[in-house]
């Protein structure tokens, strides 16, 4: 078993598990079925062809929440192609300045083409909506002979170093992990309808999942202690 692991950093996100009429919102983390549509793309696979997108939706998910960002919200206008007659104004959501760091496991050979597709994608990944490109090279590593926990463990914090400044007097950092719940984590998790069945224009098709949600403390790299101080210590230098 091996894990795949991505870097999910950008200006804006957004990651809509439900859209109702003109407003559509964010998951405060990457849903699975827009990563697995970020792999599809980048591996070529259309949007109606179900078979190959069984396998990747088979991976196992899960996601740490490295930086998260702040939820900003926006307005829509667009006209139609072909008409040009205005469309509705929709009002949508976004998470700017996040970083996330997914993970995927499954086959090692299957996670091994998708770590190649992501370097040189078919077609150009993006962070949930085609309006939210990623700052940063998607692809991080491919762990193999670990564990989908272990690999979300193991990986660098990748917060932006401005962000990373607010925890420097910290050595480590406890960050929120979501992941899809082993069999006898059900009783604790919660469902989201984001298992993706198949990507088709005409019919679009999610499932419900079970996620839970954990924590990993992470080493930081900007650790950083100032001197220690104590106003007493020159009472007792006089009186020595």
């Amino acid at each position: 078993m091996s894990v795949l692991t991505l870097r999910l950093a950008g200006p804006l996100q957004s990651w809509g598990a439900s859209a109702r009429f003109t407003r559509r919102t964010t998951q405060s983390a990457p849903t699975k079925s827009g990563v697995i549509g970020l792999l599809a793309a980048a591996a070529g696979i259309q949007r109606g062809d179900d078979d190959n997108l069984r396998p990747l939706a088979a991976l196992r998910f899960g996601v740490r929440i490295d930086q998260p960002g702040t939820r900003v919200r926006d307005f829509h206008t667009a006209h139609h192609g072909v008409t040009g007659k205005s469309m509705p104004l929709s009002e949508r959501f976004y998470l700017a300045d996040a970083v996330f760091v997914a993970a995927l496991e499954g086959d090692h050979q299957l996670l091994t083409d998708l770590h190649a597709a992501l370097r040189a994608p078919v077609y150009p990944p993006f962070l949930g909506r085609r309006s939210c490109p990623p700052a940063l090279p998607v692809e991080l590593n491919l762990h193999t002979h670990t564990g989908l926990k272990d690999a979300l463990r193991k990986e660098p914090w990748q917060a932006s170093p401005w962000y990373r400044r607010h925890y420097r007097g910290q050595d480590q950092v406890e960050l929120t992990v979501l992941h899809e719940a082993d069999d006898h984590e059900h009783h604790s998790a919660d469902t989201l309808r984001d298992q993706p069945l198949s990507f088709a224009a005409e019919y679009r098709r999610h499932a419900l999942r079970a996620q839970v949600t954990d924590s990993v403390h992470i080493p930081n790299p900007a650790a950083h202690h100032l001197p220690r101080h104590d106003p007493f210590d020159a009472l007792d230098e006089e009186s020595a």
